[in-house]
């Protein structure tokens, strides 16, 4: 028997109606493989910020240094900022425990109509991965003559030799276990400085991965190219905000940024990794019981994977995939009208076969 400790921190809005559902669905494979899973709950959300002033407590961190990994369901409510509610929990978390890799997977499910017609399940199947603790996302910058008509912000970008390298080095070797194509976002022939450094370093580490195909398209044309033709790609490598809005356009390309997950990780496993869905908080139906739960559950699956479970991992992948291929169990995001509850459920009954 395999037992881990996992913080779970529901978060805001839909967040604490699709982690049940993660519970529900781990505790399920769990049994299945002898896996064994013990949450600790925190209660870190807008709803504590506007009541105590601060997303987490001071030693936040320090309380979650010891789980396996971390489960975040949400962050995010009307009355509380974006950059509150996400430079409180999000990303301190991400940047003390180096998850540097923030892993996006895309896949048109069979069952899934995506707004693309040329868009078919089976052959839409691709990883965005994005640098995720550095880049365009820095907290290098500030405001000067607030209020005065000559008011200005500076924000400044940082891209680091080391951190450029080990992300590039994490998506080489995932193309290389995958179809062995990568495809880098930049636009060296705008942004001066950063971006055609980022692209020496590409050219450089392309060459320790020797059996990767690897190309480099401008984040406009990329854009593009990802509505025209998204097939084409299989790995794709891009800074923190390249990635950011990359996996985005991915997930609707795929049917809805309902079923999106993602994987903070840390590679080198020295501190705990996080996973979570890509949706947000969704306040607009939050407390209504129809948030689609394939996005947390598909990030519980990324978080088997690095757990080492990969056979539970692909249960969990192929269950979702069955429920949507063989039944018309959809929330309202994906055209049904099936709760959270009943989607989860007839996904738990899958595993159970």
């Amino acid at each position: 028997m395999s037992a881990h400790r996992i913080a779970s921190i529901p978060g805001d809005g839909i967040g604490r109606e699709v982690t049940p559902a993660v519970y529900e669905v781990l505790e399920a494979v769990g049994g299945r493989h002898g896996l064994e899973f013990a949450y600790t709950e925190f209660d870190w959300s807008c709803e504590r910020y506007l009541r105590e002033g601060a997303m987490m407590p001071e030693d936040g961190v320090d309380r979650l240094r010891g789980f396996d990994a971390v489960f975040l369901g949400a962050v995010g409510a009307p009355g509380v900022p974006d950059h509150i509610s996400l430079w409180g929990l999000l990303i301190p978390i991400r940047r003390a425990f180096r998850q540097y890799v923030n892993l996006r997977p895309i896949r048109v499910f069979e069952g899934i109509d995506s707004p693309l017609r040329a868009a078919r399940a089976g052959e839409i199947d691709f990883v965005v991965v994005r640098e995720n603790v550095e880049g365009e996302y820095s907290e290098i910058g500030g405001r000067l003559n607030r209020g005065f008509p000559e008011e200005m912000a500076v924000q400044e970008a940082v891209f680091t030799r080391a951190g450029v390298t080990r992300v590039l080095d994490y998506a080489f070797a995932l193309a290389g276990r995958r179809g062995g194509h990568l495809t880098s976002a930049t636009k060296s022939n705008g942004i001066v400085h950063t971006l055609p450094f980022w692209d020496e370093l590409v050219r450089e580490r392309a060459e320790s991965h020797p059996g990767v195909r690897w190309d480099q398209e401008h984040i406009d044309a990329l854009c593009a190219k990802l509505v025209l033709d998204p097939a084409r790609f299989d790995v794709i490598v891009g800074s923190n905000l390249f990635g950011d809005i990359l996996s985005d356009l991915g997930a609707a390309v795929a049917g809805s940024i309902g079923i999106a997950p993602s994987a903070n990780l840390n590679p080198e496993r020295e501190h705990p990794s996080m996973f979570e869905p890509v949706h947000g908080s969704a306040p607009d139906i939050a407390g209504r019981g129809i948030a689609n739960p394939m996005g947390a559950i598909w990030s519980a699956a990324l978080m088997l994977d690095h757990l080492g479970h990969p056979e539970a991992s692909a249960e969990v992948t192929g269950a979702m995939a069955a429920v949507l291929a063989e039944t018309d169990t959809r929330t309202a995001d994906l055209g049904g009208s099936a709760t959270t509850a009943e989607f989860t459920g007839e996904l738990v009954r899958r595993l159970g076969r």
